[in-house]
């Protein structure tokens, strides 16, 4: 079977673009945050064992953990609305789609960890990588299914609206006098 025209209307395609304008907008201020060289006079050792930063930052107390671990969270957070925005599907299935965007984003930050070796000032930290995909998985979970279900809700509201409904019967159907029934 062809389908003509664009599925989901043209308000399912204004929240594609928007989402894609968005997503190149963080995307662009990621790589400008992450990415730039730090004039610095002490770097770190690149730490590649897990959650060794997570608990450096604890031991030096709520305050800074808190400003560590919540940068890590919140850098990327934005891509676990704006990936499945930017795909725009309604109907998905929700652990399809929070992997796909977990994967997603794990593999955004690799590339970013990855970059930042050859950065000033800049050092390679897996926890980052860790925190940064739990971000986006708390971020997708919290407002995605909500989300899409309030979409759905008004596009079945609207596919209602759009549906015609029968006339009342009027009567008995006229005929014509005379004329016969074709053989």
């Amino acid at each position: 079977m062809q389908r003509h025209g664009f599925l989901g209307g043209s308000a399912a395609l204004r929240i594609r673009v928007t989402g894609s304008v968005l997503l190149v907008a963080h995307l662009a201020f990621v790589a400008w945050y992450a990415l730039r060289p730090l004039d610095v006079p002490w770097v770190l050792p690149p730490n590649l064992e897990p959650l060794a930063g997570i608990r450096a930052d604890l031991a030096l107390g709520w305050p800074a953990a808190a400003r560590g671990i919540g940068g890590s969270l919140a850098l990327l957070a934005p891509l676990g609305v704006l990936l499945p925005m930017a795909g725009g599907r309604l109907t998905a299935s929700p652990l399809a789609s929070l992997l796909r965007t977990m994967a997603a984003a794990a593999l955004l930050s690799l590339g970013i960890e990855l970059l930042q070796t050859g950065v000033p000032g800049q050092v390679v930290d897996v926890d980052s990588l860790l925190l940064n995909t739990a971000g986006v998985a708390l971020a997708h979970l919290a407002l995605v299914p909500a989300g899409r279900a309030r979409l759905r809700r008004g596009s079945e509201r609207g596919h209602r609206e759009d549906i015609p409904r029968e006339e009342p019967a009027q009567g008995r159907t006229p005929t014509i006098p005379r004329v016969g029934i074709a053989p």
